[in-house]
C-alpha cells in the first residue's frame, strides 16, 4: 500500500466547475454533506421578495434545510442571503423546523465568529468545500465547521418552575391569568385530575407531581396560546382555517399553537377547543 497526498484544488475561479455544477451535485447527492438521510425537495427556488434559494433539503423528521452554496470565501452577503432564505420559509412553511446551511469553501475565523454569534438564536450549520483533483475527476469533501444548537426540550422547561406570582407580574398579566383560570374552570369534566403547574415558559399540567401536558397556556401580555399535543391533523387545520384562528403546528413537539384574545373568543369555538383537548388527552395518554 502506498500513501499519497490529495492536490486541493480550488472552485472559485475554475473555468471548468461552477456553483451551478456544484448546486447540481448536492442536489442528485444531498447525503454528501453528511446531514444525515436527507431528501432534494427543489433547486433554485424562486422567494416572493426576490432572489433563489439555492437548495432545499428535508429529512423524514419533518427538519427542511435552507442550503446556500458560495464558492470561495463567505462573505456579509452570503451570509446576510442564507438567514433571509431561511427566515422565509420558516415564515411561509411553520409546521416544520428549519435550518439554514452555509457551505463555501472558505470560512474565514472572521465570518465564524459572526456565524456563531447568530447561532445562538438561529439553526445553523456552516459547512466548508474541499475539492480534489484524482486523475481525471474531482472529489469534493464537506467539512462540518459549526453545528446547530439543538433547540431545548419540553422536559427540560419542566425543570425551570416559578409560581402564580411571575405569571401575574412578570410574564402576563392579572387579567390574562384570570382567562387561564376561567378555560381551565370550563375543561374541569377533563382536566379535573389535573392541576396547574407554573413553568417559566408555560403553564402546565400535572398529576400526582408527574406532567400531563396534553394542554398547556401560553398567556402573554395581551393575548394567549393554547397549546394541544397531537400528530397533525387535516380536518382540525381546516377547522381551525374556517374558525379564522391562528395556529401553528409544531412539528418538533409534536402540538398546535392557537392563538386566542379573551375568554369570549375562547366561548365562540369551545366545541373546536374540547375536541381537540380529548383528541391530546388521548395521544398523550
Amino acid at each position: 500500500m502506498e500513501l499519497k497526498t490529495l492536490n486541493r484544488i480550488y472552485l472559485k475561479n475554475n473555468p471548468q466547475i461552477n456553483e451551478d455544477l456544484i448546486q447540481k451535485f448536492i442536489f442528485d447527492n444531498p447525503a454528501a454533506l453528511g446531514l444525515g438521510d436527507l431528501t432534494a425537495i427543489q433547486r433554485e427556488k424562486i422567494q416572493p421578495a426576490g432572489g433563489r434559494l439555492d437548495i432545499l433539503l428535508a429529512d423524514d423528521s419533518g427538519n427542511r434545510f435552507e442550503v446556500e452554496i458560495q464558492l470561495g470565501a463567505t462573505d456579509p452577503s452570503h451570509i446576510i442571503r442564507t438567514i433571509e432564505y431561511w427566515d422565509t420559509e420558516k415564515k411561509r412553511y411553520p409546521q416544520y423546523d428549519h435550518c439554514a446551511v452555509i457551505v463555501a469553501e472558505e470560512i474565514t475565523g472572521r465570518f465564524m465568529n459572526v456565524i456563531s454569534l447568530f447561532n445562538g438564536s438561529i439553526p445553523l450549520i456552516a459547512l466548508q468545500l474541499s475539492a480534489y483533483k484524482t486523475g481525471d475527476d474531482v472529489s469534493l469533501v464537506f467539512t462540518k465547521i459549526i453545528d446547530r444548537i439543538d433547540l431545548g426540550t419540553e422536559e427540560e422547561e419542566e425543570l425551570l418552575t416559578t409560581d402564580r406570582n411571575y405569571w401575574e407580574n412578570t410574564k402576563s398579566t392579572k387579567n390574562m391569568m384570570k382567562i387561564v383560570d376561567s378555560i381551565y374552570e370550563d375543561l374541569s369534566d377533563l382536566v379535573s385530575e389535573y392541576e396547574l403547574k407554573y413553568n417559566k415558559f408555560y403553564i402546565g399540567l400535572t398529576i400526582d407531581g408527574i406532567a400531563r401536558n396534553f394542554i398547556a397556556f401560553q398567556p402573554l401580555k395581551k393575548f394567549m396560546y393554547l397549546r394541544f399535543k397531537g400528530n397533525e391533523n387535516e380536518e382540525i387545520n381546516n377547522k381551525l382555517d374556517n374558525a379564522g384562528l391562528e395556529y401553528s403546528y409544531i412539528n418538533r413537539w409534536k402540538r398546535y399553537d392557537v392563538k386566542i384574545n379573551n375568554f369570549k373568543e375562547y366561548q365562540e369555538h369551545r366545541e373546536l377547543f374540547v375536541k381537540m383537548v380529548n383528541d391530546a388527552k388521548e395521544y398523550l395518554l
